[in-house]
């Protein structure tokens, strides 16, 4: 970043991330280019750019200083931009979160920030606002509204907006300030409040985006995965707006109809999904019969949890597009393990992305030889660079410049790794592990099966059992036939010690609001 800035002892360089994805945008000539396409309107760099700014001097006249947090409750949407950027520009720090949370959720996501303002859509404001003598460093409060908010105590977004100075100059950050909290899905237990930094964004655009999408500024990405999850808030902000393209920012709960709509109104050149709803909109395609143009789209992603190696060999045969499918975390802030254009090895998670190293190793810390599972340690410098208030796990998962995920891994010996499931996922089964990813996997190649999720069960005499939850398509009937069938469809499939040996039909899985199955409920039933 060239921000001329004077030498004063005490005070680094200057960095913001608000400068290098917007303001520089308009300095190079993009300030008449289209940045959002949402809905009926197309906002341009110079729009966003006033935005920005004005939500930012909003911020200022209120008395809001560096490092105080803002918590955005926000749809996807022009606002939700504009207020993330805009309290970065003052150095202050946005915590977006999940907006398909349940009211004490949103006590817990306020007071564990002590977020001293709240910007927030009018629906979920209505279902929360009862609890408010509950938010205990709550200040202001926000309300973006289709009408104006005349509520005592509330202020209305858009008003204020509108009223404020469009002239801002960014904070004196630098690049090692905190910029921005995410909270971790809670896919293993309680969110986890994840503090980034102000260059965290750049370097995982430099490294996935550019290097793995080869995004430009020709392209229009659409991500049916939220911004206020860590892989959507690249997929459908930082990412184009880096590149100086565009992106289409859709509000609504991405339902494979709207989604496929969304894709021939816009028609993206790059759209990211998860594997649940690449799942859904194969399983709508095929039990509807309709056809849907996909042509405008290059490439598609997917990220969450590990894509089977049925979903894109269907979606290839349907589409005839590629799904590189990668594994990231809240954590890394986007995908450091990927699949790469030309060289996709259907089920796996790929290489290492340019600029991150992983090593696979065992409970001693020792390097596993290729072939051989063990817990999965990333470095890059897009890793957070702690939890908030959690000292004792920081110690844990933190450790130099490396970051245990968590995850069970082995790399091939071409190169490619293979995820089997959370630490705590794994199943001894017998005196051997087996990996949940590999039995669901197998299932979900079964044409009755829509989703599975496998998980250890005890039996009689405390030994562990395969244990499958399975959801069937419209109009599959379970039956005790149906298990059988699916037991010897996984046998010739795997070895036999590792298909299920119980199977329980349900009408859906438990799943964070960004698709990953919560297999810790399953086996709390």
């Amino acid at each position: 970043m060239n921000i001329t800035t004077p030498q004063v002892r005490g005070m680094a360089s200057k960095y913001n991330a608000s400068y290098l994805f917007i303001d520089k945008q308009v300095e190079n000539g993009f300030g008449q280019d289209v940045a959002i396409f949402y809905q009926d309107e197309q906002i341009t760099y110079r729009q966003l750019q006033e935005r920005i700014n004005q939500f930012g001097n909003v911020l200022k006249q209120l008395g809001i200083n560096m490092e105080q947090r803002i918590l955005l409750a926000c749809y996807d949407s022009p606002e939700f931009v504009a207020s993330f950027f805009g309290a970065i520009k003052i150095g202050a720090i946005p915590v977006p979160v999940n907006t398909m949370m349940k009211p004490k959720d949103f006590e817990y996501f306020l007071n564990n920030s002590r977020s001293k303002v709240l910007v927030i859509q009018q629906d979920l404001w209505d279902t929360i606002k009862e609890d408010r003598q509950n938010f205990l460093y709550l200040e202001h409060i926000f309300v973006i509204s289709t009408q104006a908010v005349n509520e005592a105590g509330v202020k209305d977004y858009c008003s204020w907006v509108e009223q404020a100075s469009s002239e801002l100059r960014s904070a004196h950050t630098c690049k090692s300030d905190a910029a921005f909290w995410l909270y971790s899905s809670g896919s293993t237990g309680d969110p986890k409040g994840v503090i980034h930094l102000q260059h965290d964004m750049e370097y995982a655009y430099e490294n996935y985006a550019r290097k793995i999408l080869k995004i430009d500024k020709n392209d229009i990405t659409f991500s049916a995965s939220k911004l206020f999850f860590a892989y959507g808030l690249g997929n459908g902000m930082y990412f184009p707006l880096g590149a100086g393209a565009s992106t289409v920012l859709m509000p609504d709960r991405p339902t494979p109809d709207l989604v496929f709509a969304t894709i021939e109104k816009y028609k993206p050149t790059i759209f990211f999904g998860v594997p649940t709803l690449y799942g859904a909109m194969i399983n709508h395609v095929e039990q509807s019969g309709k056809k849907y143009d996909l042509t405008s789209v290059r490439v598609c992603v997917s990220a969450g949890e590990a894509l089977p190696a049925a979903y894109i060999n269907k979606w290839k045969n349907l589409f005839n597009i590629d799904i590189l499918d990668g594994i990231g975390s809240t954590e890394a802030l986007h995908i450091y393990l990927s699949n790469q254009v030309g060289k996709i090895r259907e089920g796996s998670s790929g290489f290492a992305v340019p600029g991150y190293e992983a090593k696979i190793i065992d409970e001693h810390g020792a390097l596993l030889p290729p072939n051989e599972t063990g817990n999965l340690w990333i470095k890059g410098d897009s890793i957070a660079e702690r939890y908030w208030n959690l000292h004792e796990e920081n110690k844990v998962k933190f450790q130099g410049e490396w970051f245990n995920t968590g995850d069970r891994y082995y790399c091939d010996e071409d190169g490619y790794y293979w995820y089997c499931g959370r630490s705590d996922d794994m199943l001894k089964i017998g005196g051997i592990w087996v990996s949940p990813i590999e039995v669901e996997s197998s299932l979900l190649e079964h044409d009755k099966v829509l989703e599975t999720a496998v998980v250890g069960e005890k039996n009689v005499d405390d030994l562990v059992k395969t244990k499958a939850y399975v959801v069937l398509k419209n109009g599959m009937e379970p039956s005790e036939e149906l298990k059988d069938e699916l037991k010897v469809f996984v046998k010739d499939k795997l070895a036999p010690y590792k298909y299920p040996r119980i199977i329980e039909f349900v009408d859906e899985l438990p799943k964070t609001a960004t698709g990953k199955i919560q297999r810790f409920k399953l086996r709390n039933i």
